[in-house]
């Protein structure tokens, strides 16, 4: 074996020991089929080294009070309130028409809604003009990076997920709500239910799912807040992330605002997807043994392309 092999294979095994921590991290995990090719497997190196720097407890749900820079959201809670209401009843919280929303594509025909106050740069030119208190009160606030309006169907219902990037926590803040307890979010394992003016903190790349079994929607307000990380250097590596990466899957609320770059290539992809999405459908054993073939492939390139070894 030579020193460039060696290498590779000692990177490969830091990469499968992050996925595996990742993987059993928490009381609720993927299937390992689904764990192949999720993003929180491509993204456990970064997220592992996120997680160990974290000064948040290592735990599901968050206490608010340790971030006493999101009260006046709570405290100012029927003002954002009666905004949503606004956007609601104009018809402004909506699905995407395109796919040029990256993040939350799947949950589109879920019966999931958004409108979009800022995400991870500047606030949309739309939300300044619609919900302009909203928008004064997130940008009060310098660690929120992404915020919005999301709805949730009657009968709506988004199964088991992570979100992919530990760089952030995630807050609730209940507007419009069943205040009912089949309308509530499992956060590995624990469940809450949504209330009118009732603010909840976890970490999003737990396992999570919600659904909305009542009869009347549900829209809440939520925030990406930046997770406090206690090493200068991964701090640093954080916010650069947050500035220069996470932005590019910006994406719009009405036509002529900006679309981050990562999803005007996502509305690409996904076209040429499409056939396999087709094949999905008419043969699943044809799909997955194509699927993982290729994934066998790359994994067999990228360890002994160069190496000698494949001679």
């Amino acid at each position: 074996m030579n020193a460039a092999f060696l290498m590779k294979l000692s990177l490969f095994g830091a990469f499968v020991a992050s996925v595996l921590y990742v993987h059993f991290r928490g009381r609720e995990r993927l299937s390992f089929q689904r764990q192949l090719t999720d993003h929180s497997t491509f993204l456990a190196p970064l997220n592992a080294l996120l997680y160990v720097s974290s000064n948040v407890p290592a735990r599901p749900i968050l206490d608010v009070k340790d971030f006493p820079e999101l009260a006046p959201l709570r405290e100012n809670w029927t003002t954002i309130r009666d905004e949503a209401r606004r956007l609601y009843e104009g018809g402004h919280v909506r699905a995407s028409e395109r796919y040029d929303d990256l993040g939350f594509n799947s949950f589109f025909r879920k019966g999931w809604k958004r409108f979009y106050l800022k995400w991870y740069g500047a606030p949309l030119p739309s939300a300044r003009d619609l919900c302009p208190k909203t928008v004064e009160l997130v940008e009060s606030i310098p660690s929120i990076h992404g915020a919005m309006f999301t709805l949730i169907e009657p009968k709506g219902k988004v199964g088991g997920h992570r979100d992919p990037f530990a760089g952030s926590v995630r807050y609730h803040l209940g507007l419009i709500t069943p205040n009912h307890d089949d309308c509530c979010i499992w956060i590995d394992g624990e469940r809450y239910s949504w209330r009118d003016g009732e603010d909840l903190l976890f970490d999003e790349t737990y396992l999570h799912r919600f659904q909305n079994m009542t009869d009347q929607p549900r829209i809440i307000f939520f925030a990406d807040v930046e997770r406090p990380i206690g090493n200068p250097v991964v701090r640093g590596f954080n916010r650069w992330l947050i500035r220069h990466v996470v932005g590019l899957t910006a994406t719009k609320n009405v036509e002529g605002e900006k679309i981050g770059f990562a999803n005007k290539v996502f509305g690409v992809v996904y076209q040429i997807r499409l056939p396999l999405k087709r094949l999905k459908q008419a043969n699943r054993t044809a799909y997955y043994a194509l699927k993982y073939s290729a994934l066998a492939a790359a994994l067999y390139a990228l360890l002994f392309a160069g190496s000698g070894l494949l001679r």
